[in-house]
């Protein structure tokens, strides 16, 4: 049994997949259909529509799926800075390289507490040590799965130093300081631009809250759009606007630094 534990708290971490935990499954079913209610009340108020709308439900999911992984992977790129702070005090200490990781996971579960991403990787180099597989190629294949620029670059510019017989000392403070920088760079642009993202969502909430203030003061003015092929064929053509629009929105300031 204490096998199995520890092969499962040291196996590789596939960041291209994401599994939704039960909670997160039905958190997001339950925002699906309200989605899919929420167009069919304003747009169609049909229930054979709803019905036909609500496969939808497998595009958000999807939407979300993608989210978590970009989302999960900015947070190992912040994570990893710090990590590399870690290993960067530890080398300055007189640790070698392979030594410092040991005590950079120490460092890291007082940090982030264990089961984060970082600190699971760093257990797997760290068991992965023991077995003799050099630490260069660890980090290349840390590289590899994450596809996080930064920690590619650092693993690239490692696995040159560490064949070539650099200065590893030099090089984990030179890559920490440059990366530390180029991390704070982005998490002040991502608060230059959070104040852009509320003012998109409100400019998209807009069409659908006027739409609910007409059917509130005058109901009859948009009763010619319900139940009748050309009100539907016009609320799609609507509804196909509205999306775009939104998805043009979220890309213009989902900007990626």
């Amino acid at each position: 049994m204490k096998g199995k534990v520890k092969e499962r708290s040291y196996r590789k971490t596939d960041y291209e997949q994401y599994h939704f935990s039960v909670k997160e499954l039905v958190k997001y079913l339950g925002q699906a259909a309200a989605l899919c209610m929420a167009a069919d009340y304003l747009f169609y108020r049909n229930l054979w529509l709803l019905m036909s709308i609500i496969p939808v439900s497998a595009f958000y999911l999807k939407w979300q799926r993608n989210r978590m992984i970009r989302e999960r992977r900015k947070r190992l790129n912040y994570q990893f800075k710090d990590a590399l702070t870690s290993l960067s005090v530890a080398v300055q200490a007189g640790y070698s390289v392979e030594s410092a990781v040991m005590s950079c996971v120490r460092d890291l579960e007082r940090l982030y507490g264990r089961g984060a991403d970082i600190v699971e990787e760093f257990r797997y180099i760290e068991s992965q040590q023991q077995v003799s597989v050099p630490l260069e190629e660890l980090f290349m294949d840390l590289g590899e799965r994450s596809q996080v620029e930064d920690i590619e670059n650092f693993a690239s510019v490692f696995y040159t130093a560490k064949r070539t017989g650099g200065d590893m000392n030099r090089v984990i403070q030179k890559v920490a300081r440059m990366l530390g920088d180029k991390i704070d760079v982005k998490k002040e642009i991502e608060a230059t631009l959070a104040a852009k993202k509320s003012e998109q969502m409100i400019m998209s909430f807009m069409p659908a809250g006027i739409i609910v203030y007409l059917q509130m003061t005058s109901p009859g003015f948009l009763s010619v759009l319900y139940g009748n092929p050309f009100g539907i064929a016009a609320m799609s053509i609507c509804l196909a606007v509205y999306g775009t629009s939104y998805w043009l929105g979220r890309k213009i300031v989902d900007i990626e630094v």
